[in-house]
């Protein structure tokens, strides 16, 4: 073969821009024959049962295409599935395993070599060439096949939609939970125009542009407050806060100006408009910490409504009937906004995470969404569809007998919801009396009130870093004042622990760059902010100011890991309240405490006693770094569990030494949620859970189920355990016992 590397980079590029699953097997197929000049290239592809069906082939019978299933450990194939290992022989016919499949009409083919197709551990395919000469494969051929089989199986190829009735039921696709639940109803596309497919051109009239610019955006500004006030009876000052979000951008300087000035630079009003939309988005798309990288989607879809509004495309109207599941790459406030009340059934985007504003939207509004499915082709307006947030993912043609079970989920799971809102005003108290406190995390304004609406006894984790990134420069300590006083202001009487700025390295802000190899470990938290004290200093000023009168605020520190960052951050602290007292603000001096996520921290704790008030403990940065897995890459995820031995035995450990010192202990982050890792944590000791605010009903609900005595139980079995698998399964079977069966 000539050229190797040119022919394996050809074919994957042809088969990732290919626009449906029948082009992208055909192409892989006839690519191959090709590449290697073969006479037969045939794939494989596993179904539901593990059968390897014929998808595609170059070569062999077309008819046979759909129609031929080969039942595990059948002929060659089966054997490449079984060893997870190629297949090379010269002469097929005369090899033990070989079965002859009359359909292909396959006979006048001897060679045969096959490879296997693996992701994540499982055999999802087998690619396959014959030629008619009896002859080996050389070792560059095979080594070919090898290497393009593991790079098809990262594509994850699937079965095309076209191999037959069969394959088009119960079809379904994985992605990411938007918010949990189970909704079903018909598919309305979200298809209007995107703004990132705007080409520059120039500008014929300058000043015309910028007229037309300044009246979009009053346009737009009405159009989002009449969205607001659609919604605002549904899901109260949540989606005000969404909304502000937007409004807020629009009237930022660095979007304003930015346009105006790519204007005057000669580009039209569509093209200026994408560069800037595309640049800030850009800069949070960059960053890894996947609650602020969510925020991009934010950026793109208010630059799509105003750019949708500047070629006069009204906002889409739903269908006219039924329960509607929205559809699209992307979901915007504003379609959601379109559907009229109680018709909203399921939300599914082909891109976006559990963080974005459409996820956050429809947690508040109890809808079903599945995010990051990737492009679903050949979805269609008006078709059936199922969205099942509480498994990640959505099914395709739904046979009758599906739709039933479904529905009966559905009447059950609204059931429960109801019984739950019975709960909000009761004590979150174990049946033997023991009381915990569960808390809210937040960090948007459209959090604040579903975690009132849900019984949220205070807010366990306030994120600070959005008035920070939507900004082109440090936002004043009166703008910080404005943002912080809305949210200690909302949870009057409650406690509200509010994070430092846990920016730089691998989240860094628009005006301010920092260039890193290893950000993970870098740059970070603390210590960015205390090499950047007068930020810090300005930060701390804010929060005390917004907490006057109110007596609520916590103060937090994400990323310690040595004393000489608690030392100066105390004379920080000090200095800011010396200075407020000499300017005559009345103030308290907030608690301060430490996250728990840096393992470092964790030896240090004895030491730290009489420096810190509290301890916070973030499970899931603490469980990556003890795993040194990241839960956001595809490739490891499947491998990250948060019950695994090594996360419980040093949350054990700080809990037990918090409790040694007489130290507060909360923890927050997705073990907090997890039904199974609440129960081993109340086993531990842990009396104070903070979590998203649509999972407040249900935990409170497992918490007032179950007793302390019985939750040391299980948890002094899990911790002599050796796997995570092992420990979820005692814990769900007590989950079942206790007729709990809604939550797992």
């Amino acid at each position: 073969m000539n050229n190797v590397v040119l022919a394996l980079t050809r074919i994957i590029q042809a088969v990732s821009q290919s626009n449906s699953d029948s082009d992208q097997v055909s192409i892989i197929v006839e690519s191959i024959c090709k590449a290697m000049e073969v006479d037969v290239c045939s794939l494989y592809m596993a179904d539901e049962h593990s059968n390897m069906v014929l998808v595609a082939s170059h070569g062999l019978e077309t008819t046979a295409v759909g129609q031929v299933t080969l039942q595990p450990g059948k002929g060659l194939v089966g054997l490449v599935v079984e060893s997870r290992h190629p297949i090379n022989v010269a002469d097929a016919q005369h090899h033990p395993a070989y079965r002859y499949v009359a359909e292909t009409r396959e006979e006048s083919f001897r060679s045969f070599c096959g490879v296997p197709l693996v992701y994540s551990g499982k055999v999802i395919g087998v690619l396959v060439v014959q030629g008619r000469a009896a002859r080996l494969l050389s070792d560059q051929e095979e080594a070919f096949l090898v290497t393009l089989a593991a790079q098809l199986a990262l594509l994850k190829v699937s079965q095309p939609l076209s191999g037959g009735p069969a394959a088009l039921v119960n079809l379904s696709l994985k992605g990411v939970q938007g918010a949990p639940g189970t909704g079903l109803g018909q598919v309305r596309l979200c298809t209007s125009g995107d703004l990132y497919a705007v080409s520059d051109r120039p500008c014929d009239n300058i000043e015309t542009a910028l007229q037309e610019w300044h009246q979009l955006l009053a346009e737009v500004r009405g159009s989002i407050d009449i969205e607001r006030k659609a919604l605002q009876g549904e899901v109260s000052e949540s989606i005000a806060g969404i909304f502000a979000a937007y409004q807020m951008l629009l009237a930022d300087p660095a979007l304003t100006e930015g346009v105006e000035q790519g204007i005057r630079n000669g580009n039209w009003l569509p093209g200026a408009l994408r560069q800037v939309i595309q640049h800030f988005s850009d800069l949070f798309q960059a960053i890894e910490d996947p609650y602020l990288k969510a925020r991009h989607e934010d950026i793109h879809h208010l630059g799509n409504k105003l750019y949708n509004a500047w070629r006069g495309i009204e906002e889409p109207q739903t269908l006219s009937q039924g329960p509607v599941i929205l559809v699209g790459p992307q979901v915007s406030v504003s379609e959601i906004a379109a559907v009229p009340t109680g018709t909203l059934a399921g939300i599914v985007c082909f891109e976006g995470s559990s963080l974005s504003h459409t996820a956050v939207l429809a947690n508040a509004m109890g809808i079903p969404a599945v995010m990051g499915t990737g492009n679903i082709k050949g979805i269609q307006s008006g078709q059936t569809l199922i969205v099942d947030g509480n498994q990640s993912q959505v099914i395709l043609h739904p046979s009758e007998a599906l739709l039933q079970e479904f529905q009966k989920l559905i009447a059950e799971d609204q059931q429960l919801l109801e019984q739950l809102k019975k709960l909000r005003d009761e004590p979150v108290v174990t049946t033997d009396g023991e009381r915990l406190r569960l808390y809210t995390n937040t960090g948007l304004l459209a959090d604040i009130t579903p975690g009132l609406a849900n019984g949220a006894q205070g807010v366990g984790l306030y994120r600070t870093e959005i008035p920070f990134m939507v900004h082109d420069s440090f936002p004043s300590e009166e703008e910080q004042v404005q943002v912080y006083r809305e949210v200690l202001n909302a949870y009057a009487g409650k406690p509200v622990y509010m994070r430092i700025l846990d920016i730089g390295g691998d989240k860094p802000l628009p005006y301010f760059s920092v260039t890193e190899e290893n950000p993970a470990l870098g740059w970070r938290g603390i210590r960015f902010c205390l090499d950047n004290s007068p930020l810090l200093m300005t930060q701390v000023r804010a929060m005390i100011r917004a907490a006057a009168g109110a007596d609520n605020l916590h103060i937090l520190l994400p990323m310690v890991s040595a004393t000489a960052e608690l030392n100066a951050f105390r004379e920080l602290l000090d200095d800011a309240c010396r200075q407020l007292s000499g300017e005559g603000v009345p103030l308290h001096k907030p608690k301060v405490g430490i996250m728990v996520e840096v393992p470092a921290a964790i030896s240090q704790l004895p030491f730290w006693s009489e420096k810190i008030d509290f301890i916070s403990i973030g499970s899931n940065d603490l469980s990556q770094y003890l795993l040194a897995l990241d839960r956001n890459n595809a490739r490891v995820s499947s491998r990250y569990d948060h019950i695994h031995p090594a996360v419980l035995h040093e949350i054990r450990r700080v809990v037990d030494c918090a409790h040694s010192l007489g130290l507060p202990v909360s923890l927050c982050g997705e073990m907090a949620s997890d039904p199974v890792a609440v129960i081993l944590l109340v086993g531990m000791g842990i009396r104070t859970l903070s979590m998203s605010a649509a999972k407040l009903p249900r935990i409170k609900w497992l918490i007032r189920t179950i007793s302390v005595g019985r939750a040391k139980v299980l948890a002094a079995q899990a911790l002599r355990m050796d796997n995570a698998a092992a420990i979820r399964e005692l814990v769900r079977t007590e989950i079942l016992g206790l007729g709990l069966k809604a939550l797992v």
